[in-house]
């Protein structure tokens, strides 16, 4: 597929400092989410849903984020996919906004869970944006990255 050369160019390398700030906000939110999961008072299908509304609140945003970044490069991107990935990440949400809500938890429980879960969701779109943008990178520099190109180029469909 062609792309105009302003289009091909517009994305560049994250900086280490950007990719590392992303992985650690994503581990943080991991660990803070899943410690506070294992000491909390509760029955372990209540456990199980929050666990479960958590991982597929992260799919769900990955999905998106792809998505979005697909129409945004003019790669295909079936409105029905689209809407999916919209309301997985939405249902994700309610879900866990739904267990806050009629947990018998404190305050401070509810907001720290809500308040990981967003910054989860967030540090993942932001570290799947990162890998994408330096494998594209990576694909438009062969001459910094020789055999590695190669593979980029297949993974990114470029030629």
């Amino acid at each position: 597929m062609y792309e105009p050369e302003a289009q091909r160019d517009q994305f560049g390398k994250p900086t280490p400092a950007f990719v590392g700030a992303a992985w650690v906000a994503l581990a943080l939110a991991v660990v803070v989410y899943f410690v506070s999961l294992w000491r909390a008072e509760m029955d372990p299908f209540e456990k199980g849903f929050f666990l479960g509304a958590f991982f597929f609140g992260l799919v769900s945003a990955v999905g998106l984020q792809k998505s979005v970044r697909d129409r945004h490069e003019g790669v295909p991107v079936t409105t029905i996919y689209l809407g999916v990935s919209w309301l997985g990440l939405g249902i994700s949400i309610a879900m866990l906004a739904w267990g806050l809500w009629n947990s018998p938890l404190l305050p401070s429980e509810n907001g720290l869970y809500g308040m990981t879960f967003a910054m989860a969701v967030f540090a993942t779109v932001v570290v799947q944006k990162n890998v994408r943008d330096s494998l594209a990178f990576k694909a438009r520099h062969p001459e910094l990255y020789g055999a590695d190109a190669i593979e980029a180029r297949r993974q990114t469909a470029e030629a």
